[in-house]
């Protein structure tokens, strides 16, 4: 008997690793990786790097491709090379065309943004998905299961319109085991923690000297580190810290994890790690609402989260394939798929 084939795709570093933990579980399958792609204009777009601030481009496009090449995982490039029985994805806001006739299981990534006007405008005036980034996850619909990080996030999806019975709360990978954190060889301890989020990357506005302000009023004298997303333009960030505060330490690439297991206080714009600070116990500051936040903390399951989302696809390979939907056609977004020919 043949072997089921499953395309997982990745996007950013957070989601590819999830992806990768979840294959782990499913070795008794054909499991092939795919940084993330999309169609027409838009891939077009990424081509030209005009998308280098999402899932499509830049730093995180590069980092999927080191991951997926350190670890000599098999490729499909656009998933093109093969049906798939199943595709396993972090995001639904684009779904290419070649992957619709599949059974579909969405994985939640991480936090989700806040309903803000842009969202209720792409709910009401039925606009592309993307366009209200993470806080329309799970509206395609497209999927057959959607796999979440809590109850609170079950509630959450449900109140915005996901269907009750596609929702499976398994948790998810990377955010599971944080206390697993603890143990680490980073250095140093007792300092403020401050993790920026790249708002004005994604077209969103950032008040960043006010928001360092408050990091060194928090701080009251003790030592501050700095952790910059990946997605910034990093000489502005670092320009804006140091004419406020000279002696901050500034990191860039660093593993962020360690920092916040070691911090007495941590302070956030938007960012997943809120959750992480508020798992161990921190002293957390945030643009959210942290008792919010606090009712949608991922599911402590001691890293289960990858081998019950794989249960998941087991039994959904089990099931009809789903009928294939006609696509609506947007204006000046289907112009066919871009190929291409390397990561």
């Amino acid at each position: 008997m043949n072997k089921k084939n499953i395309l997982l795709m990745g996007g950013s570093l957070n989601q590819t690793t999830m992806m990768h933990k979840v294959a782990q579980h499913l070795t008794q399958f054909n499991c092939f990786y795919t940084p993330f792609y999309a169609d027409g204009l838009i891939q077009m777009a990424a081509r030209h790097h005009l998308l280098d601030h999402t899932v499509l481009g830049g730093k995180h496009r590069s980092s999927t491709a080191a991951f997926l090449q350190d670890y000599h995982l098999p490729l499909d490039l656009y998933g093109q090379a093969r049906k798939y029985d199943l595709v396993i994805t972090g995001t639904d806001l684009i779904l290419p065309k070649n992957i619709t006739g599949s059974r579909l299981v969405l994985v939640q990534e991480g936090i989700t943004e806040e309903e803000d006007l842009v969202y209720h405008l792409v709910r009401n005036l039925k606009l592309p998905l993307f366009l209200a980034n993470t806080s329309a996850t799970g509206l395609s619909d497209a999927y057959q299961r959607f796999c979440v990080a809590s109850n609170g996030y079950k509630d959450l999806f449900i109140r915005k319109g996901v269907k009750a019975e596609k929702i499976v709360v398994t948790g998810i990978p990377n955010f599971d085991h944080l206390h697993q954190l603890t143990r680490n060889d980073f250095p140093q301890h007792g300092y403020v923690l401050a993790a920026t989020t790249p708002l004005r990357e994604s077209m969103r506005f950032d008040d960043r000297p006010a928001f360092i302000r408050n990091v060194v009023r928090l701080a009251a004298g003790r030592p501050i580190i700095f952790k910059l997303h990946p997605l910034e333009n990093t000489q502005r960030a670092i320009r804006e810290i140091r004419n406020i505060v000279t002696e901050a330490q500034i990191f860039t690439d660093a593993d962020i994890n360690p920092m916040i297991a070691n911090c007495d206080v941590l302070v956030t714009q938007t960012s997943t790690v809120t959750f992480i600070g508020l798992a161990l116990g921190k002293e957390v500051y945030s643009y959210r609402d942290l008792n919010q936040l606090r009712k949608l903390l991922p599911n402590q399951n001691g890293g289960k989260s990858a081998e019950n989302i794989a249960n998941v696809c087991r039994y959904m390979l089990d099931q009809p394939q789903p009928q294939k939907r006609p696509l609506v056609k947007k204006p000046g977004l289907a112009l066919g798929s871009v190929q291409e020919t390397s990561i």
